[in-house]
């Protein structure tokens, strides 16, 4: 198999240049962010009706003002705005990079941790921009989102990076494509979710005790991040359960057996378990809330521990992290 250096190289370019866009974005929507303090009273006024409470209608400055059809734009959606404009460019130059990683490697562009990284911060990407496409209200959350991305495409072009080259020989199967996209798509949709439910935490923190956390007064409500979470882990965890079971039809064809307790496969399973259970109990009375949203967090920190720690740590049958 013929691997492109050049064509590898390119993809490196890429992947820094997106990385870059998202570190833009990024500082544009916490611009956004602190900016919402000062317009959000501002927008409030700007919302009363002309008239209301005020003057006898003889003046001239009480002469009715024609209405507009849309209100001017403040400072914070200004950058917000902005913001989501670098975020799908930065977008497109990771979803080529990905592409062209595969074209150079002539084959499919996850096949050790640096692409498999930089594929779950795509799809996490892609599924915040479908989120704000469907509700733009949530643009000020896009600097908790972009964050872990950033952290994540950090990690995977320094301490993860790998140059372009052929997967090892246990990896050479069409499994790859099944089992390992799956488990990408469920990833990456999950790190939405566990941002949301890390935000509902503090949210409602503050809701509390409307002292502390006095930031997090500039996020969305509550349950609008409870859904959010909701609704990502809903959609995600039926993709992770096929990862999981092709996994191990993967691991019969491979190794003989369906199960054999290997590192990996013994936290894809407790992942699997703990999302159950926050399913469960977000849809059982008295679970509700801050204790659903706590096994939520927990799941996703399982997903993390198992991405790096037993990836790079633990020896097992799945280390093929490709790293050094």
């Amino acid at each position: 198999m013929v691997v492109d250096a050049e064509l590898g190289q390119f993809g490196d370019l890429l992947f820094g240049s997106a990385l870059a866009v998202y570190v833009l974005a990024m500082i544009l929507h916490a611009v956004e962010h602190g900016l919402l303090r000062r317009t959000e009273p501002a927008a409030a006024e700007a919302r009363v009706p002309v008239g209301v409470g005020g003057g006898t209608g003889s003046g001239p400055d009480d002469a009715p003002v024609a209405p507009t059809d849309r209100a001017p734009r403040s400072r914070a959606e200004r950058f917000g705005r902005m913001g989501v404009s670098l975020t799908v460019l930065g977008f497109g130059l990771h979803a080529a990079m990905l592409v062209v990683r595969g074209f150079a490697a002539q084959r499919v562009p996850w096949g050790n941790m640096y692409e498999f990284t930089a594929a779950i911060s795509l799809v996490a990407v892609a599924a915040w921009l479908v989120v704000l496409r469907r509700h733009p209200d949530l643009r000020r959350l896009g600097v908790f989102v972009l964050l872990p991305v950033i952290v994540l495409m950090f990690l995977a072009g320094t301490v993860l990076y790998t140059q372009t080259a052929p997967v090892v020989p246990a990896l050479r199967s069409y499994w790859l494509v099944i089992h390992v996209s799956a488990a990408v798509i469920a990833s990456g949709i999950l790190l939405l979710a566990g941002v949301a439910s890390c935000l509902y935490l503090l949210r409602a923190a503050h809701d509390d005790h409307p002292t502390r956390l006095a930031w997090t007064a500039r996020l969305p409500a509550a349950d609008v991040l409870d859904r959010v979470a909701y609704r990502a882990t809903a959609l995600a965890f039926p993709i992770w359960t096929f990862a999981v079971i092709t996994g191990a039809i993967w691991a019969e064809a491979a190794w003989g057996r369906y199960w054999g307790w290997d590192p990996k496969e013994t936290t894809a399973f407790i992942a699997w378990v703990v999302f159950a259970c926050y399913l469960h109990a977000r849809s059982t009375a008295g679970w509700r809330g801050r204790r659903a949203a706590v096994i939520n967090v927990v799941g996703f920190a399982v997903m993390v521990f198992n991405l790096f720690f037993v990836n790079l740590v633990v020896t097992g049958l799945h280390s093929y992290a490709g790293v050094g």
